[in-house]
C-alpha cells in the first residue's frame, strides 16, 4: 500500500460523513486483482479498484448498502465485514478464482486515528488491521499502542518484514491484515504465454511490476508456474482487459494476430492505460494502425500504441533480447528518460514475421 493511498483515504473522510473502504485480503486461483488492492466508496463516488467488472459492481452494491445503514443501527467503532466472491458464472466472470474482500465503514470517529497514522508513519512501517470489528488500525512504528495485543505470529511477521527477512507484501496473518506502507508496484497485463512471453516474465522478476499473465488455456503456461505471477485464463483474452485497473501497462504477444488485434483494440478503447504495446513487424504495425482507424479510434489514441515494443537501441530478435529491451524501456519510463536523454520516436524495427 502506498502512503498516497492512505492520504487519499484520510482526505475522503474529511469530505464525507461516512465511507466504505474495500480491500482485497485474499485471492486464490485466477483472479483479476492483487492482495492489497483497494476501493474507497462514498454514496455517490468511488476511487481505486479491486479488479473491475462484475466483482467491482458487486463490491459497490455491498458497500453502498452499508452506507445506507443509519449510524445508530451500528455498533460503535471500526465496523468491518468480510465477503468472499467466487469468480465464476454467478458473477459472469471468466477467471475461475476466488476473492475475499474486507469492507470497513469509516466515519469521523475513525478519522483522527487515520490522520495520526498519515502524519506519523514512515515509509518503512507496516499498517495492521484486525479482520473483525471493534479494534482500530495501527502501524508498526507505534508498537506501544498495540504490539502487545498482536498475536505472536503477527508480531513475528512484522519483525521479519521490517528486518528484510520476509518480502514486503500484503497478507492476512492470524485474523489480521498486514500491509507494508511505501509499497507501490505497477500493474502489467501480459497477453501470451509463448516463448517471448515466458522470457518477459523471467526478465521482469524482481522488478516493481505485478504481472497478470493472460492466455487461452492453462496448458500454455510453463510448469511449474512462476511464483509471484498471477494467471488469468480466458478463451478470449480481450475479455481480460476489463479486469485491468486504470493506469495499467499492457503488452500483447499472443500466438494469433487476430487475438493481438482484439486485445489492442480493447485496451485502446478503454484509454486509461499507462502503456499499450504489441510485438510487431512493419507489416503488422501498418495493418493494425489501418484497422484501428477503420474501427473508429482517433489517431491520437492509435498513435499511442507501441509497435514494436522495447528500446530502439536494443533491437534484438531473440525472445530474451526482446524481453530485456522491454524491461529496460519500462524502467526508463518509471525513472524518467534523463539517463540516456529523451527517448526518440520509435522507428519500425522488425520484430518477428509480418
Amino acid at each position: 500500500m502506498s502512503s498516497r493511498r492512505l492520504q487519499d483515504l484520510s482526505k475522503a473522510l474529511e469530505d464525507n460523513s461516512a465511507i466504505v473502504w474495500v480491500s482485497v485480503i485474499k485471492a486464490v486461483g485466477s483472479a483479476p486483482c492483487r492482495i492489497g488492492s483497494t476501493m474507497t466508496i462514498t454514496r455517490s463516488t468511488f476511487s481505486g479498484t479491486v479488479g473491475g467488472g462484475a466483482l467491482e459492481l458487486a463490491a459497490l452494491k455491498e458497500a453502498r448498502g452499508m452506507l445506507l445503514e443509519p449510524s445508530n443501527a451500528l455498533k460503535d467503532g471500526w465496523q468491518r465485514w468480510r465477503r468472499d466472491f467466487p469468480l465464476g458464472p454467478a458473477l459472469g466472470q471468466c477467471c475461475g478464482g476466488r476473492v475475499w474482500l474486507l469492507f470497513e465503514r469509516l466515519t469521523a470517529a475513525e478519522a483522527s486515528v487515520i490522520g495520526n497514522i498519515v502524519r506519523a508513519h514512515s515509509e518503512n512501517d507496516i499498517l495492521l488491521r484486525p479482520l473483525s470489528a471493534g479494534y482500530p488500525m495501527e502501524y508498526s512504528g507505534n508498537r506501544e499502542a498495540g504490539g502487545s495485543k498482536w498475536p505472536p505470529r503477527v508480531r513475528s511477521v512484522v519483525q521479519e518484514m521490517l528486518s528484510g527477512k520476509r518480502p514486503r507484501t500484503a497478507m492476512a496473518v492470524d485474523e489480521w491484515f498486514l500491509e507494508p506502507l511505501g509499497q507501490c508496484r505497477e500493474i502489467l497485463f501480459l497477453y501470451g504465454a509463448g516463448h517471448v512471453g515466458r522470457a518477459v516474465v523471467r526478465a521482469f522478476e524482481g522488478l516493481p511490476f505485478e504481472i497478470y499473465w493472460v492466455d487461452t488455456v492453462s496448458e500454455r503456461y510453463p510448469d511449474p508456474f512462476p511464483r509471484g505471477v498471477n494467471q488469468l485464463v480466458s478463451a478470449n483474452p480481450a475479455d481480460a482487459v476489463q479486469y485491468a485497473p486504470s493506469g495499467s501497462w499492457h503488452v500483447v504477444m499472443t500466438f494469433s494476430h487476430a487475438i493481438d488485434f482484439d486485445v489492442c483494440q480493447a485496451v485502446l478503447t478503454r484509454g486509461d492505460f499507462i502503456y499499450a504495446g504489441v510485438i510487431a513487424s512493419k507489416t503488422k504495425r501498418a495493418r493494425f494502425v489501418r484497422k484501428l482507424r477503420e474501427a473508429g479510434l482517433k489517431d491520437s489514441i492509435v498513435s499511442s500504441l507501441h509497435a514494436p515494443i522495447g528500446l530502439d537501441q536494443l533491437d534484438g530478435k531473440e525472445p530474451a533480447e526482446i524481453a530485456i529491451s522491454l524491461a529496460a524501456d519500462f524502467l526508463l519510463r518509471l525513472k524518467g528518460a534523463a539517463v540516456i536523454g529523451e527517448l526518440k520516436a520509435r522507428a519500425p524495427i522488425a520484430q518477428g514475421e509480418g
